[in-house]
């Protein structure tokens, strides 16, 4: 089976879908920041600060072309990979994309909880991450629907929503 990317907003539950999915399933599940940072020895806060973005975005392409010819894979994708026009046509070209979405009260929720845990948001207030959030689902939503496929990510609040949603996906992208 080609690979199954996870695209969407941060929050939307690209890993814990993606960890829950792979491990139900029996396929390999990848985080790519995760990988990005073990291959660099660096958080991408680190490489961003250190290097700049567009040294980012060719570690990102180098690793999402490497990823990208295995087989049996869930990917988690950075929640900014799809918005570069050539990964996202990697993405449809060499497997199948799906953008997790979740409404922007979910997204605000999760969010909120995990803030700290992310520089780009750590700041803001409650009204203002949600104006974020809002301003940026607006931004990077036409680049998202361009996924051979949607999932509703709202339900993974808890370990029965989780099961339940990751059952829900495999019986609708790997059982065929």
């Amino acid at each position: 089976m080609h690979p199954i990317y996870l695209i969407g907003y941060m929050g939307c539950g690209k890993t814990t879908l993606g960890r829950a999915v792979a491990s139900a399933a029996s396929m390999q599940f990848i985080d790519l920041d995760e990988l990005i940072e073990r291959e660099s020895g660096m958080t991408i806060r680190e490489i961003f600060n250190a290097h700049g973005e567009p040294y980012f975005r060719q570690l990102e392409r180098e690793t999402l072309e490497q990823v990208s010819k295995l087989d049996d894979v869930i990917i988690a994708t950075g929640g900014g990979t799809p918005c570069q026009t050539k990964l996202m046509d990697l993405m449809l070209a060499t497997g199948t994309p799906v953008f997790l979405e979740a409404s922007i009260e979910c997204l605000h929720s999760r969010l909120l909880q995990g803030r700290s845990a992310r520089p780009l948001i750590a700041s803001l207030s409650d009204d203002e991450l949600l104006t974020f959030i809002a301003n940026a689902l607006d931004q990077r939503k036409p680049h998202y629907t361009r996924a051979a496929a949607r999932f509703d990510s709202s339900r993974l609040e808890d370990a029965k929503q989780i099961a339940e949603s990751t059952q829900r996906f495999i019986k609708q992208f790997i059982v065929q």
